[in-house]
């Protein structure tokens, strides 16, 4: 009897465990844990195999590439190939030890198949060992890869567009970068096995680029600029100027007009500032109000520019303008004094409109939008104008553009002719090296391209400095502005795709990183470097991406 409350004790819990729900996570956390175990594992397993054929993968890649250019060059026969592959593998891999092994990758060629193609296809596998899948049966995962190399009927053209600013002067720059395009010429041309396999084009540029005086009498050159008087002076005479005769005080100031007077034309040999700042007034220049250099005060995009002429001055009753429109005139009778820019064509008033052939070859910017565009100009007349603007600069440069060319020492002589001078104009370099490009565009148009061939088409772009002048301004966030839109429109151009590598120069950090430099890099091609003695590798770099893009499919 006393053991029945015990008992009755014993019953009701029992009762109650019988009941109860909480045990039963316990028991289902326990029967679920072994599959979700095996599941976690599984990803374990899988994603260490997916790491491995990406390492795989990358190596075959660039074994392939490697193994493609070596043949190509000629430093290795089709007999060495698996053994190189092999051999570029071992170096290139960096998967886990053991999972890949040299037996297991392999090479075949094909030489040109009727389309002038050869490629070589590389392949290689590899097993993992798993730590969990092992439970489940799996002691190992096995993958394969595959890479192929294609080449033979891919063709490549490569413009340069180099710097020649005042500032390349600076810190060894000019040398380090003659140096290492002189060295990409070399490079490319080890890939033109025949005759049209590799066109290079050079352009040199500053604010301007120099086409080059023999085209003086090329249509497809706009003379307006380089003729005209001083915009600042267009309907803006004062009465100085007005009633300015031979013997008369200079009536242009820096301070007013950018710009003094000269003794005869400003662009001809031997010109110098007018004597005591009077307006000559004997000789052949008698009379003639010639402007300087334009010092860029009052136009900020006219600074180092030369006016090519001179205002004529013509007095008493019989003065007149003509149908001319540049010209003013002031007084009446014996008293009555005409200037008129350039004179009025005669022989006597001749020497005020100094010839042609004085040009020294430089052409600006184009009128806007010609200026972001690769059209061809026209050879007749109408604003805006699509023809190139002849430009008197003071800070002309030596060299010239040269087209796309196969003569690799002629392309390196143009390097050696560089001399750094005047300020940063990155955009005309740029529309130069694309018009360079095109085939059917003049001034520079690339030779024809072959319908049996794969062309790829390439802008190196090099620049030290931050853009400092253009046509119409010295306002580098507005010239920025204008090189943006070319870029876009460049990489717009799916007919005739070009890939942009930029290289800005920037010596120690001192200026900041051009943003418009970097956005138009073509999926982020673009590099900076902080010394000279970079820019040999900053061209490798380049090198390297273009020998992948030749051979790669």
């Amino acid at each position: 009897m006393s053991r029945l409350p015990l008992v009755s004790r014993l019953g009701r819990q029992l009762a109650r465990f019988a009941a109860a729900e909480q045990g039963n996570i316990a028991v289902i956390f326990a029967i679920a844990l072994v599959p979700v175990l095996g599941f976690v594992g599984a990803a374990v397993d899988y994603s260490r195999v997916v790491q491995a054929r990406t390492s795989l993968q990358v190596a075959l890649d660039s074994a392939a590439l490697m193994v493609s250019k070596d043949l190509t060059n000629g430093v290795i026969s089709e007999s060495q190939i698996e053994e190189k592959t092999k051999s570029y593998f071992s170096g290139l891999y960096t998967g886990r030890t053991g999972t890949v092994s040299t037996a297991d990758i392999h090479a075949s060629y094909t030489p040109k198949d009727s389309s002038g193609i050869s490629n070589i296809v590389v392949t290689g596998s590899g097993t993992m060992p798993t730590d969990f899948m092992k439970i489940a049966g799996f002691p190992k995962l096995g993958y394969n890869v595959s890479s192929t190399a294609a080449w033979g009927n891919t063709r490549m053209r490569v413009a340069m567009v180099l710097d020649n600013t005042g500032s390349m002067a600076q810190n060894g720059k000019m040398a380090a970068m003659q140096a290492a395009a002189k060295d990409m010429i070399d490079t490319l041309s080890n890939y033109n096995k025949q005759t049209g396999d590799v066109y290079i084009s050079i352009i040199p540029f500053s604010k301007d680029v120099n086409v080059g005086t023999t085209n003086v009498g090329a249509s497809w050159i706009n003379w307006t600029e380089w003729e005209a008087e001083p915009p600042i002076l267009v309907n803006n005479k004062s009465s100085a100027f007005n009633s300015a005769v031979g013997g008369s005080d200079c009536p242009f100031t820096k301070s007013t007009h950018g710009f003094t007077c000269m003794d005869r034309p400003a662009t001809l040999p031997g010109a110098k500032a007018a004597p005591y700042g009077k307006i000559p007034s004997t000789g052949t220049y008698a009379g003639y109000i010639c402007p300087s250099v334009d010092s860029g005060n009052k136009r900020a995009g006219k600074a180092g520019i030369y006016y090519n002429g001179c205002y004529t001055t013509a007095t008493g009753s019989g003065a007149s303008c003509g149908s001319s429109t540049s010209c003013t005139c002031t007084g009446s009778g014996s008293g009555k004094i005409c200037h008129l820019w350039r004179g009025d064509g005669t022989a006597a008033t001749a020497a005020a409109a100094p010839d042609r052939s004085t040009w020294t070859g430089c052409v600006n910017d184009r009128d806007q939008d010609y200026d972001t565009k690769n059209s061809a100009p026209g050879s007749g007349g109408g604003t805006p104008s699509s023809q190139f603007y002849a430009e008197q600069w003071s800070g002309c440069l030596p060299a010239t553009v040269f087209p796309m060319s196969n003569q690799w020492q002629t392309l390196k002589d143009q390097i050696t002719a560089m001399v750094p001078s005047g300020n940063t104009n990155q955009a005309i370099g740029l529309a130069w090296g694309w018009q360079s490009l095109s085939t059917t565009n003049p001034p520079i148009s690339a030779p024809s391209k072959a319908s049996n061939y794969v062309y790829k088409d390439y802008i190196v772009l090099l620049s030290d400095g931050l853009n400092t002048q253009n046509r119409w301004s010295t306002s580098q966030s507005s010239i920025d502005a204008r090189q943006a839109i070319l870029c876009q429109n460049i990489k717009a151009d799916t007919a005739n795709p070009v890939t942009i590598f930029t290289i800005q120069v920037n010596i120690n950090n001192a200026d900041a990183k051009s943003q418009v430099l970097q956005d138009c890099a073509t999926n982020g091609n673009f590099q900076m470097i902080t010394s000279a003695s970079q820019t040999s590798d900053a061209f490798k770099n380049i090198l390297t991406q273009i020998s992948k893009l030749r051979v790669a499919r």
